[in-house]
C-alpha cells in the first residue's frame, strides 16, 4: 500500500500517455497512503503545471522542498514559475539554490 516509487512510476506512465488527470489521482493516492514524499509531490507539480494550475504547482513544489530541501529540480522549476509571474526576488532565490546544489 505504501511504495512511493510504484506511485511515481504509474503516474509517470499515465502522464506520458496523456492522462494527466489519472496521473494526478495516482500521485494524490500515493500521498494519502504514504508519508509526504518529494518525488510524488514533484511529479504532482509537473502534472498541475501542465494542466495550467500554476498556484497548485507552486504549492506542490514547495511541499516537495519541505520534504527534501536539496531537490534541485524543484528549485529550478519554482524559479521558472516565479520569474514568469514577475516574482523576481523569489525566482533569484530558487535559481541561486539550484545552482548551489548542481554546480561543483
Amino acid at each position: 500500500p505504501c511504495e512511493p516509487a510504484a506511485y511515481v512510476n504509474l503516474g509517470r506512465l499515465l502522464h506520458d500517455a496523456g492522462d494527466a488527470a489519472g496521473a494526478a489521482r495516482v500521485y494524490r493516492d500515493g500521498l494519502a497512503r504514504c508519508a509526504p514524499n518529494a518525488a510524488l509531490l514533484f511529479n504532482l507539480a509537473l502534472v498541475l503545471e501542465d494542466a495550467g494550475d500554476v498556484p497548485g504547482a507552486i504549492a506542490a513544489y514547495r511541499r516537495a522542498l519541505d520534504c527534501n530541501p536539496r531537490y534541485a529540480d524543484a528549485h529550478f522549476n519554482l524559479a521558472r514559475l516565479h520569474e514568469a509571474a514577475g516574482e523576481f526576488r523569489r525566482a533569484v532565490r530558487h535559481l541561486a539554490e539550484y545552482r548551489r546544489l548542481t554546480v561543483r
